[in-house]
């Protein structure tokens, strides 16, 4: 696949978890309900003692995160290609952790995290393949 490609991918995934970290965030800021079909698994996801991390709403924590994802991408060189993996590889991580507090804890799925640890299995991904398929020491120009 080529780096086009890639980066395409990167920033339609990008914009995905952009958009599903906006709507929980809003949820979370404007203590709506979110819509959410799975046993209200959502409300209860997002009231839990793992809805925030230092006071701050991992909502809010993906949003930023899917930001400087998408960010990356133009960043020249492999400084770019190092930090888009970084991120996403770190947010793969922290999902799966919240993952699993889903099951083993709260005892709740919320769809839309689902949908946001989809996401970000998938930015793990293309980014890593961008990352170790770029030439070494390349220096090319965002495009």
């Amino acid at each position: 696949m080529t780096d086009a490609r890639l980066r395409k991918a990167v920033l339609v995934l990008g914009l995905a978890g952009l958009g599903i970290a906006s709507c929980l965030t809003y949820v979370h800021y404007a203590h709506v309900k979110s819509l959410c079909e799975i046993a209200h698994g959502c409300e209860r996801v997002q009231k839990s003692e793992w809805s925030e991390l230092a006071g701050v709403p991992v909502a809010l924590l993906g949003l930023i995160g899917y930001a400087g994802i998408l960010a990356s991408l133009w960043i020249p060189g492999e400084t770019g290609l190092i930090a888009g993996a970084a991120q996403a590889l770190v947010g793969f991580g922290f999902s799966a952790y919240l993952t699993t507090r889903e099951i083993w804890s709260i005892h709740a799925i919320c769809i839309w995290c689902v949908g946001s640890a989809i996401v970000l299995t998938l930015l793990a991904i293309v980014t890593t393949i961008r990352l170790v398929s770029a030439p070494p020491g390349s220096h090319m120009a965002a495009t």
